[in-house]
């Protein structure tokens, strides 16, 4: 039997588009509509953010997978979608989304405050994402002009695979020079994100009003009364909730009570 960790939180590791930047995490679902559309298989906005949060590649295998778009493809081509149809939409895919990313890569308010409180406690920053290192470059130097620079940044393409695997967040812990595990919190809009946590073996939690699981604009849901509002946050904190998260949060600003609560139940 191992000695469970008492220790302090050491590193918090966040997401990008949908809980660090890119309120509704907006630019992957425009490219991916617009990809499709031009293969003659229009997808809806639901069918794109199936599978938010994984490699792109992967995102475009998850999106070839489901029925509908499996026989729309099948009928259209005499044959189902084959590996050599995922890396063509992935090499259109990309130049596309890093051209859109500089339209939606805006840091998300109360994200500059919430990093600054991480710090205040001695935490460590670091970030994985379902972007490519090249696709992620194109919007780390914004960001940190806008307040948000992570400590360590690790993409998919560094680590052989995407979430769920735990490899980015175990390259994160040896970048940010942390360990163990337990000493880390995963924070994530999607479902993908909470697994990736728990498959590495760290605190989970997952972020509500500009993630995935609602994806408006910032314009679309401040338009919306609270009633509105506060059905769509059960929605979503239900799928994170069902998804395995330890904790979510409307937004990062509120995260500070969240840390306090790992660790008291931690110690």
């Amino acid at each position: 039997m191992r000695t469970p960790y008492r220790g302090p939180l050491r590193a918090v590791i966040l997401d990008w588009a949908g809980t660090t930047v890119d309120f509704g995490s907006l630019a992957p679902v425009a490219v991916l509509q617009e990809l499709f559309l031009k293969h003659g298989i229009p997808i809806s906005i639901g069918e794109a953010r199936r599978g938010m949060g994984l490699l792109k590649k992967d995102h475009i295998r998850s999106i070839l997978a489901q029925p509908r778009i499996l026989d729309a493809w099948t009928a259209a081509r005499g044959r189902p979608p084959a590996e050599p149809d995922v890396e063509r939409l992935f090499a259109e895919f990309t130049p596309r989304q890093i051209v859109t990313m500089a339209e939606h890569s805006d840091v998300i308010p109360g994200v500059p405050a919430a990093i600054a409180e991480m710090r205040r406690r001695g935490l460590r920053i670091g970030s994985t994402t379902g972007y490519t290192r090249a696709m992620l470059d194109s919007i780390l130097p914004r960001a940190a002009a806008a307040g948000y620079a992570p400590d360590a940044s690790v993409t998919p393409d560094e680590t052989g695979a995407g979430r769920p695997a735990p490899w980015m967040c175990y390259l994160n812990m040896q970048r940010l020079g942390v360990f163990p595990p337990a000493a880390c919190v995963k924070i994530g809009d999607t479902p993908a994100d909470i697994h990736e946590g728990q498959n590495a073996g760290m605190w989970t939690i997952g972020v509500i009003d500009s993630g995935n699981e609602i994806g408006l604009s910032p314009a679309a849901w401040n338009k919306l009364d609270p009633a509105e509002q506060t059905a769509l946050r059960t929605v979503a904190r239900q799928t994170l909730l069902a998804a395995g998260a330890d904790f979510t949060v409307d937004t990062l600003s509120g995260i500070a009570p969240i840390l306090d609560e790992i660790e008291r139940i931690r110690l």
